[in-house]
């Protein structure tokens, strides 16, 4: 049924006819829709009425976008709007596997079956929706499973004591309480994300998110980690992999979710880490046009270190290992501890037949790879930043593509790029990863603190502010590293240079704002404690004095003695 203004109505069931309801205006597939559910319609209640007006699937992934092109979430929080500001819902990866079925009996039929089957059952929905036939138990059942589900979802630990929650501060905020989480995943944990992914490995990623994922603007925290491991894969396929290395789809599906498993419950060197590390290193790839100056196997090399470069990372930096004399610090004799353990773990998951997505290589290809992806992981050790990038500088001059050391040398830089690219992200992506990152420093330096140990002064909550902590990093590490493998790849200044430029002067100023507002507090307290001073009765600058005055206060205000 279409509105006057031309926008169809799809309704969720409202148990009362006057309850409140709100309207939101949105187009499918350039079609004008209007949704309408009441102000606490359950969560799932709203997804799949917007799963309906897309004639989506189950195991479809929906994405809403603001009039300004960012993703919002579908839920009953969605804000009021307005047909000339209204939302854009898309499919951007849905269900192929009956495509080739339904593609024949097309052309059999005139008409396109399984396109036929979405819309009858989008119609079943709407028909379901809209006569309200729906029984008000059964709503209200709906409505207290999900109050539950959500009471569950807020708990953050169980202890002998008993059941304790902690809500977040708000739904958007992008670092879970990881220090109340166990360290490793939970094979329920685990499991979850394994059949979610398996169930959407099949789908259709639309070539709108393909062209968005080789931008270094790409924003991670709008998606799920069965949702990353499908782009992890869309990754390996469009880079050719698949075919040029005889790459079975179910072994790079264990090999994802093996390498999903061993990241870890802490606040930044976790999954999400990796996979922005990995988006970064493929966008270079398509920035830079590397597809026809290297061949296809150190590109392969370089994808897959990136995705593991972190694996099993704890949250201790290599100096924690080293000082606390951990058993990593003790079994690679304190060189690059972790490097050295991620790089153990990536081979470990490789080692299992069923895991090795190299296990169609030649025994001389594979010896490449392993070789090239530990160089690499292990150039990620921050105590080596000068030692490579000098190497990088020497070579620039007289870099050659066919030289196999320049090109070592470069699929280092690439990575280390990678892996500290975060302020080459929009600010709105890139300052939660501050925030996850700090939250792990002042972890570790509360520990040396408790055990005694050195604290890393950069990591001190103590000393360190969120400013202080970019202004330095971005002006001598990043910047200059940056400027380098621009040097070799002018098209990066503008795409990776000048949004690095900008988080520099956006840290500087909330820097110097931090010391003005210090400075100004400052005044405030030395000239309230003048005040105070000059206020001061005189008596009772003189305690003796005022000693006196109260004894004869006291005694006057004594009842009279008979």
């Amino acid at each position: 049924m279409w509105s006057h203004n031309k926008f169809r109505t799809v309704r969720a069931v409202a148990l009362k006819t006057d309850m409140a309801t709100k309207i939101i205006y949105f187009t499918v597939n350039g079609r004008p829709e209007q949704a309408e559910f009441p102000v606490d319609c359950p969560a799932q209640d709203v997804k799949d009425l917007f799963r309906s007006a897309a004639e989506a699937g189950p195991h479809d992934i929906l994405k809403l976008y603001n009039p300004k092109g960012n993703i919002i979430n579908i839920s009953p929080r969605l804000e009021p709007n307005s047909p000339n500001s209204c939302y854009k819902l898309e499919v951007v990866a849905a269900d192929c596997n009956s495509e080739p079925l339904g593609v024949e009996l097309a052309v059999a039929l005139g008409f396109d079956l399984s396109s036929m089957e979405k819309r009858l059952q989008g119609l079943e929905k709407k028909i379901l929706i809209e006569a309200g036939e729906t029984p008000a138990v059964v709503y209200e059942m709906k409505r207290q499973v999900e109050s539950f589900r959500e009471k569950l979802e807020s708990v953050e630990h169980l202890s002998w004591l008993g059941l304790f929650k902690e809500l977040s501060e708000g739904t958007q905020k992008p670092s879970p309480f990881y220090h109340k989480r166990t360290l490793r995943k939970t094979r329920e944990e685990c499991e979850h994300v394994r059949e979610k992914f398996l169930q959407m490995s099949s789908l259709e990623v639309s070539e709108e998110v393909r062209q968005y994922l080789k931008t270094p603007t790409f924003d991670n925290w709008q998606w799920e980690d069965a949702e990353i491991m499908v782009l992890l894969q869309v990754m390996y396929t469009d880079l050719d992999f698949i075919a040029t290395f005889n790459i079975e789809p179910e072994v790079l599906h264990q090999f994802l979710y093996e390498v999903y498993k061993r990241y870890n419950n802490i606040p930044f060197h976790n999954f999400k880490h990796c996979f922005c590390v990995t988006q970064m290193m493929y966008g270079l790839i398509w920035l830079t046009d590397l597809k026809s100056k290297i061949d296809s196997i150190d590109l392969l090399t370089m994808l897959t270190s990136a995705v593991c470069h972190d694996l099993d990372h704890t949250g201790y930096n290599n100096a924690y290992q080293i000082n606390a004399r951990t058993e990593l610090a003790l079994r690679y004799n304190d060189i690059s501890p972790l490097e050295n353990h991620h790089c153990a773990v990536a081979f470990e998951i490789l080692e299992k037949n069923e895991n090795n997505i190299f296990r169609n290589l030649t025994t001389e290809q594979y010896k490449r790879i392993r070789e090239g992806i530990i160089k690499c992981i292990l150039a990620t050790d921050m105590t080596r930043h000068n030692e490579i990038l000098n190497k990088f500088k020497s070579i620039l001059p007289v870099f050659d593509f066919s030289n196999k050391d320049h090109r070592d040398v470069l699929m280092m830089i690439m990575i280390k790029v990678s892996d500290i690219s975060n302020e080459a992200r929009p600010m709105d992506v890139a300052e939660p990863w501050l925030d996850c990152l700090l939250q792990e420093f002042y972890n570790q330096s509360d520990m040396e603190k408790l055990e005694g140990l050195p604290v890393t002064p950069f990591m001190d909550r103590d000393k360190v502010t969120k400013p202080s902590s970019q202004t330095g990093f971005i002006g001598f590490v990043l910047l200059p590293l940056f400027i380098e493998l621009a040097n070799l790849f002018p098209c990066l200044e503008q795409h990776i240079i000048d949004p690095v430029r900008k988080a520099l002067d956006y840290y500087t100023e909330m820097e110097k704002a931090l010391e003005r507002e210090k400075l100004i507090r400052a005044q405030s307290d030395k000239a309230a404690a003048a005040k105070n001073k000059d206020t001061t009765p005189q008596n009772l600058q003189n305690p003796q004095k005022t000693a006196d005055s109260l004894s004869e206060a006291g005694n006057a205000l004594k009842p009279p003695t008979l």
